[in-house]
């Protein structure tokens, strides 16, 4: 058999559909993927709470009277939830702020070099982000939560 014959035989690769309850649980994505997704749900997070951010920034600055309800809201609580679960709302609003914020500049430094993006610095970058956005969090989270 002629090598021409040989090759034309090599078998193509099989493509199949995956099957989201069963294939997706094994598969193991990397830590730039990660980031990526997360990019995306803190990106949403923002978005959905933008409501609330207005509130917060309106009643922050109208007078003292709305300062004082706003302060309020997170003290004692504010239509029939505690406070402690409007703070847990600006944690989540502060983590996404920071992780998107951070996130954001990672990946326009992967756009504005691309002769230095390369596998292990997807990797170290996104633990860096990672890393900055959980522990700035970890900071500001302490001082909403009156821990100093």
């Amino acid at each position: 058999m002629s090598e021409s014959a040989t090759s034309s035989a090599k078998k193509r690769p099989e493509f199949r559909n995956i099957n989201a309850f069963t294939d997706l649980p094994s598969y193991r994505l990397p830590l730039a993927g990660i980031v990526s997704i997360l990019h995306r749900i803190s990106g949403v997070i923002m978005f959905l709470l933008m409501p609330f951010i207005i509130w917060m920034f309106d009643s922050s600055i109208s007078s003292e009277i709305s300062f004082a309800k706003f302060k309020m809201a997170f003290n004692v609580g504010m239509l029939g939830l505690p406070g402690f679960l409007w703070k847990l709302v600006a944690l989540a609003l502060i983590w996404a702020y920071l992780h998107h914020f951070i996130a954001g500049i990672r990946h326009l430094w992967m756009d504005l070099s691309h002769d230095a993006v390369t596998k292990e610095f997807g990797k170290s970058s996104a633990a860096v982000t990672l890393t900055l956005s959980i522990g700035l969090t970890l900071v500001l989270g302490a001082k909403l939560f009156g821990l100093y």
